[in-house]
């Protein structure tokens, strides 16, 4: 089984990290966890959230890989739809005002494992992250290297490590980015600006490549 080549490693990590900063549910509820009730609870929301992507990345792996058994007119069906997708989110991203809001109410007194588990959970069964990576993942398949599946595994992995990385040092700092982002209101709006011209890039480079 091959690895991902080193232009595909690069080049998706970049997105995802970008992707993954961008103001969101998962990423403010880890600011307002760690800025109101410490640093292991937001940590451990935060990696609940990134372990979530694994369930994402199997599903993901799984159905590309039957679509491709059964057509691949239909795996380029999906690219398509899913550039589409892209170019969507990408869309609300450059028109968001930045919702950096970070809540000081975050819930009562729950346990380091009882909170991992909410972040695992919330992630896992959201509808809008398994509609994502089913979008975000294919457009950084290369075809020719082959085992479709075994590449979106990795890209998975990727995206879950890279997430854990940065939603852990959101949790450990959170106190301090809470403070930042009060600062600096405009931040937020960046973020969503940056993120919103990956995601609109990547799919605009799907539909015009086919």
């Amino acid at each position: 089984m091959q690895l991902l080549s080193p232009e595909q490693f690069v080049g998706f990590l970049a997105a995802a990290v970008l992707v993954a900063l961008a103001p969101g549910p998962d990423n403010l509820m880890v600011l307002s966890i760690g800025a109101s009730r410490g640093r292991r609870r937001g940590m451990a929301f935060g990696l609940g959230c990134a372990a979530g992507c694994i369930s994402h990345t199997v599903l993901a792996a799984l159905g590309v890989s039957a679509l491709i058994a059964a057509s691949p007119a239909a795996f380029t069906a999906l690219k398509i739809l899913g550039g589409l997708y892209l170019l969507r989110l990408g869309w609300q991203a450059l028109r968001s005002s930045g919702g950096t809001g970070i809540r000081g109410d975050a819930g009562g007194a729950e346990s380091v494992w009882s909170l991992f588990r909410k972040g695992l959970l919330a992630n896992a069964i959201n509808p809008k992250v398994v509609m994502f990576f089913l979008a975000f993942l294919p457009q950084f398949v290369v075809a020719s290297r082959g085992d479709t599946a075994w590449q979106i595994v990795q890209l998975g992995l990727i995206f879950t490590l890279q997430a854990a990385v940065l939603f852990g040092l959101l949790g450990y700092f959170a106190g301090s980015i809470g403070q930042w982002l009060a600062r600096h209101a405009g931040a937020g709006l960046w973020l969503d600006r940056i993120a919103g011209g990956v995601l609109a890039g990547l799919g605009l480079k799907l539909l015009v490549s086919r």
